[in-house]
């Protein structure tokens, strides 16, 4: 029966996506600690008898990260995002499982498709995720949240996935983490001080790792202590903008829609190089990648149709160091050789004195590209050095 009482805002999260994908296809792997995140020469090997041998994490050598885990490989301390040699240290004997992107485009796809035919108001924010307005299905949510998980099942051959249900996005997002896998955790307005208040302040999606230490030094570790925080100690420590959203979200306030159509935030490439690059030792191929990279952000602004105020670059470093500067520019724009000199500002204000693992370039602050005020591309050399 339809309750417009009931918290009809869902988050879906595919469980342990890439590799689940895997497993479908290596039964053999269920309940065995396995990584994603290696190359094509890193594919299991059918052996003579039928079964198949699969390369082990202590035996790769590289620059990759872990894609990601099962959670048997979790429990071992191994997390997406981590460099694949030092992962080797942590779980030697892990399988190590080559990544293979279109298999996991494909099952977004029927994913998706499942939860469409039940719910069609949808905002797809990832591969593995989306958000669903369950407002006006005919059913409790509690119904309409299983039939989703069984439709999901189905369709895609029997992957499982996460479901958090409230009355705000944010708060449907931590929900959907509560329960994993295969998990379903509603929470009412009502119980946000029982279910979510306990958590610690880094489960909500828009507190970073500096944000958590700095509500650490504060004496906030949990949400609750969030929402019952002193507002001018807020404002003081992180401005009034932040602080006052930080108070919102503590208190589940979060008033942003499920948007079916999802507007692009920005466009970015970056790479990780094959060996650490010098600044001064290896200036020209540092430069030569950088100007490409500009240039392929402005290829995926054209093809898409926007221009960005905003240039951004990042720089990762052998110790992992990770440095980010913006640089914005007078007028939007879309023209590699205006990015390219933006992006240059940006490469002042760092110290280059320290070999570098990652680049990346990045515009944002983007508008729809109105044809009719867009002056042509200059041709300017964009091979100037770094």
């Amino acid at each position: 029966m339809y309750d417009p009482s009931e918290p009809r805002i869902c988050h879906i999260d595919m469980d342990s996506y890439f590799v689940s994908t895997e497993i479908l296809r290596y039964p053999d792997l269920k309940g065995v600690a396995a990584v994603v995140g290696g190359g094509s020469q890193h594919q299991p090997k059918v052996m003579a008898d039928g079964t198949r041998q699969y390369a082990r994490l202590k035996d790769y050598v590289g620059r990759g990260v872990v894609t990601t885990s099962t959670y048997e490989a979790r429990a071992l301390g191994v997390f997406s995002g981590m460099g694949l040699m030092k992962s080797a240290k942590l779980a030697p004997e892990a399988v190590l499982l080559p990544t293979d992107f279109q298999r996991y485009k494909h099952y977004s796809v029927l994913f998706k498709n499942a939860v469409r035919s039940i719910a069609p108001t949808i905002q797809d924010v990832g591969i593995d995720e989306i958000y669903v307005d369950l407002n006006g299905i005919p059913d409790d949510v509690r119904t309409i949240a299983q039939s989703i998980k069984d439709a999901v099942r189905e369709a895609t051959e029997g992957l499982t996935c996460s479901i958090g249900l409230a009355q705000s996005k944010l708060v449907a997002k931590i929900a959907s983490d509560l329960q994993k896998p295969n998990g379903l955790t509603i929470v009412p307005a009502s119980a946000i001080p029982d279910i979510i208040w306990p958590l610690a302040v880094g489960k909500v999606n828009g507190i970073g790792p500096k944000a958590s230490s700095k509500l650490n030094t504060l004496g906030i570790m949990t949400i609750g202590d969030l929402a019952k925080a002193n507002p001018a100690l807020l404002q003081e420590t992180f401005g009034r903008t932040y602080s006052e959203w930080l108070l919102r979200a503590a208190h589940g306030i979060d008033r942003r829609p499920v948007t079916t159509e999802r507007e692009s935030k920005s466009m970015s490439r970056e790479t990780t190089f094959d060996r650490d690059l010098h600044p001064k030792g290896d200036r020209e191929r540092l430069g030569e990648i950088f100007t490409r990279l500009c240039i392929q952000v402005s290829e995926d602004l054209k093809r898409k149709g926007y221009v960005g105020r905003t240039v951004g670059i990042k720089l990762r470093f052998h110790d992992f160091q990770t440095v980010t500067r913006d640089y914005t520019v007078p007028e939007v724009s879309d023209d590699p050789v205006v990015i390219r000199r933006a992006a240059t500002e940006c490469l002042r204000r760092v110290k280059l004195d320290k070999r570098i693992r990652l680049l990346g370039v990045r515009v944002s602050t983007l508008e729809r590209k109105d044809p009719a005020q867009m002056r042509a591309p200059r041709q300017t050399d964009l091979f100037d050095s770094v």
